[in-house]
């Protein structure tokens, strides 16, 4: 990462009229939130990721599913929005026309200060019925219980609103980022690994439509060495360059 490169970043963001940002969870983990897989470590690390996360493993021991979705939704709390965030929040405010689209579950964008956050993997703070889909508040009591709640309506258990294995994306929220995605003259790509799909195909797509594809990452990856502008660094440290206070 050069000054001149920095400058080239800048100046595609000044210049652009309608930005998308992809947002991994490269993000988050400046925050100190665990990844999926780094969550599974202490008492979660001899357990099998298909076991937490798909409707299989749901029905074998729904209580160890939801200790362990509990458990990640406290450190949430114990954790703020980082630098990374923040220079979102701002761009969203500084330009008129900027979609936000994240894979990470937790609500860091939002508490930064960033609105209509589409996220494609869903959200760990929401609840729904595994049976019939009503939303669920969950209470301090059911967040410290070694089961699930039950569904007021049906009686069926209820999960976190996440993606699971095996399950459909959101697909309101992925025709909204496709749209955004095509119709956008810069995207720019943060701390994800450009591999899991069908969200990986988003940056190839944008610069299919003609947009300039900004990569921010402390590595390299498919979507880095694809991009027109490949910024290698913390997001929290190279974004705040890019969009100043």
């Amino acid at each position: 990462m050069n000054e001149n490169t920095i400058r080239q970043a800048i100046e595609a963001i000044e210049t652009a009229d309608r930005i998308v940002i992809l947002t991994g969870a490269g993000v988050s983990a400046e925050s100190g939130i665990q990844t999926f897989r780094d969550a599974q470590s202490g008492m979660w690390a001899n357990f099998d990721p298909m076991k937490l996360a798909s409707q299989d493993g749901f029905a074998q021991d729904a209580g160890l599913v939801w200790r362990w979705y509990m458990e990640r939704l406290k450190k949430l709390g114990e954790v703020q929005p980082n630098p990374a965030h923040l220079a979102i929040a701002r761009l969203q405010k500084q330009k008129r026309d900027v979609t936000l689209i994240t894979q990470n579950v937790d609500d860091l964008h939002e508490r930064a200060g960033s609105q209509a956050v589409l996220h494609l993997h869903g959200t760990i703070a929401r609840f729904h019925c595994n049976e019939c889909g009503t939303a669920h508040l969950i209470s301090a009591v059911e967040m410290d219980a070694d089961q699930p709640p039950v569904c007021d309506l049906c009686l069926g258990k209820i999960r976190p609103s996440v993606v699971w294995f095996g399950e459909m994306l959101p697909q309101h929220e992925l025709q909204q980022a496709w749209q955004a995605v095509r119709a956008c003259d810069l995207m720019i790509v943060i701390g994800t690994s450009g591999v899991v799909y069908p969200v990986a195909e988003l940056p190839f797509a944008g610069q299919r439509a003609g947009a300039t594809i900004l990569d921010v990452n402390p590595v390299a990856t498919p979507i880095s060495e694809m991009a027109n502008i490949s910024l290698q660094g913390k997001a929290g440290e190279v974004l705040p360059l890019l969009v100043p206070q």
